[in-house]
């Protein structure tokens, strides 16, 4: 009996060990972020706006969490996106402005200035923790032939635009699919050519439209490395245009807005595309993004995928002043102060919007500040990874409800080389800001309580000067001279 009861255990034993063997490793989870380019904090419903609609990323908000004090890490497109790639602040980024490279012709694509070889960027982190990665839409970070291929930048897939100045066109004669150019049945369209008056012709604003719209292209091939990659760990970073000018939209899209708003057209005075309805056509392209962004939702809930992936969305800095944009109209950016290439709220404050079921509550908000620089340690802890050395914390504690690590943070550093040449500080609920540093190295700080004063309209450094050399030290322990002299502005022999 006791020989029989212990074979009977032992085999129960082995039994056990078998089924644990042949269960599979839990998949770490999927991380997709989605990256508008120069959408305003106040451009989506959930954080505000009253004239476009955005019911999928309103949907996104109620299902997830958005923050109520996020920011981009620099006002313009490329550093952003170096910054975000690389959880590097204005002060220690390899790349700090818009370093154009070539023209607009097709034959004289350069794109801006590349990523060195050996950064190690979100990407490869990712890559070295078992995840397959794709970047899909907008790059600005080098060309094929160039240290800042995406393909040598972390990602095993890329498509979309290389060049920024490309991207001003929605409707390209090609995209690029893994160093390698795309055609697409579009014309060539000379995106900056104005209209006179008397030239205002519904054919002539014809001349701006093409058959594939660029954002149609990209989203198809999302869903395609999405369904390709559903067994095994994904990251998709989603860059898109929109709502970057050009003002260009598929008729259908700007045809839901057109007679809804008091409008006039726009001939390209400001640069960019002329628009026979350029209130409706803002409108439509962020609500086309928006569109996307539920498609992508769609899709991984179809997949059954939705409980083992985070998506996220925001943008690379605030709403443009050009190209027929109206962000008055808009109230783009809440009613703040600045716009793209300011360091003040407006500029830099953006939507972060998260939802990730049965990790992330629903329908909750988190107030403490935080910046796109923190996302590498953030996406790194998701992926139970180490993170290569940054400027950031991570946000997943916030994410899940609490937001203890955020608001035990000392600071939030801004540096920012181009529009004259500025550095802010978010300390608390207070926001220090120098402009004009390259006419004036010695520019006095302006200081703002964003509490009561999130408009920054009430400059209070006069009443607090005891504070101002704290700031003057953290700038002076955040700062490394740039590579190039362009971006030197702080320690430059030229500064007066």
């Amino acid at each position: 009996m006791k020989i029989k009861t212990s074979t009977l255990l032992l085999l129960l034993s082995v039994g056990a060990l078998q089924s644990q063997a042949q269960q599979p490793k839990k998949q770490k989870p999927n991380i997709i972020f989605i990256y508008a380019d120069d959408l305003g904090v106040g451009e989506v419903g959930a954080y505000g706006q009253q004239k476009i609609k955005t019911p999928r990323l309103d949907q996104l908000s109620r299902e997830g969490i958005h923050f109520t004090q996020f920011y981009t890490s620099t006002p313009v497109c490329a550093p952003a996106r170096c910054m975000l790639l690389t959880g590097r602040h204005g002060g220690h980024s390899y790349i700090r402005g818009n370093y154009e490279m070539g023209t607009f012709a097709d034959s004289l694509e350069g794109g801006q200035m590349p990523l060195p070889e050996g950064t190690v960027t979100i990407g490869h982190m990712l890559q070295k923790a078992g995840y397959k990665t794709a970047a899909i839409g907008k790059w600005g970070l080098g060309m094929p032939f160039t240290t800042g291929d995406p393909n040598k930048q972390g990602f095993d897939y890329f498509y979309g635009y290389l060049d920024q100045k490309q991207a001003h066109n929605y409707y390209p004669t090609h995209l690029w699919e893994n160093g390698k150019k795309d055609p697409l049945n579009n014309h060539f369209i000379d995106v900056h050519k104005p209209l006179r008056a008397d030239q205002a012709t519904d054919s002539a604003f014809n001349y701006y439209k093409g058959n594939d719209y660029a954002v149609d292209e990209m989203t198809k091939k999302a869903i395609q490395f999405i369904e390709e990659n559903r067994q095994q760990p994904f990251f998709l970073y989603l860059p898109y245009t929109i709502p970057h000018v050009s003002l260009q939209a598929p008729d259908s899209a700007i045809r839901k807005y057109v007679g809804l708003f008091d409008e006039k057209p726009y001939l390209g005075n400001q640069g960019y595309t002329p628009s026979k309805y350029p209130l409706s056509t803002y409108a439509a392209m962020i609500t086309y993004l928006d569109t996307q962004v539920g498609i992508v939702m769609d899709l991984v809930k179809k997949l059954g995928l939705d409980e083992n992936t985070i998506i996220m969305f925001s943008s690379d800095n605030g709403t443009t002043f050009n190209g027929g944009v109206d962000p008055v109209f808009f109230n783009s950016v809440s009613g703040l102060k600045g716009l793209k290439m300011d360091l003040y709220e407006g500029g830099i404050r953006e939507p972060l919007i998260a939802r990730w079921p049965g990790k992330i509550p629903a329908g909750s908000t988190a107030a403490a500040a935080a910046v796109q620089y923190d996302l590498m340690a953030t996406f790194a802890e998701i992926a139970g990874t180490n993170a290569p050395a940054n400027d950031g914390v991570s946000l997943l504690p916030a994410l899940k409800g609490n937001e203890k690590s955020l608001q035990q943070r000392t600071y939030i550093y801004f540096e920012y080389p181009e529009n004259g040449g500025a550095v802010a500080i978010r300390k608390g609920k207070w926001k220090a800001i120098k402009t004009n540093m390259k006419k004036n190295k010695q520019a006095p700080w302006q200081l703002y309580n964003l509490e009561t004063d999130p408009n920054e309209k009430q400059d209070v450094a006069s009443e607090h000067q005891d504070m101002l050399p704290t700031f003057d030290a953290i700038v002076l322990k955040e700062h490394r001279n740039a590579h190039i002299n362009e971006w030197e502005f702080l320690n430059s022999k030229m500064s007066k």
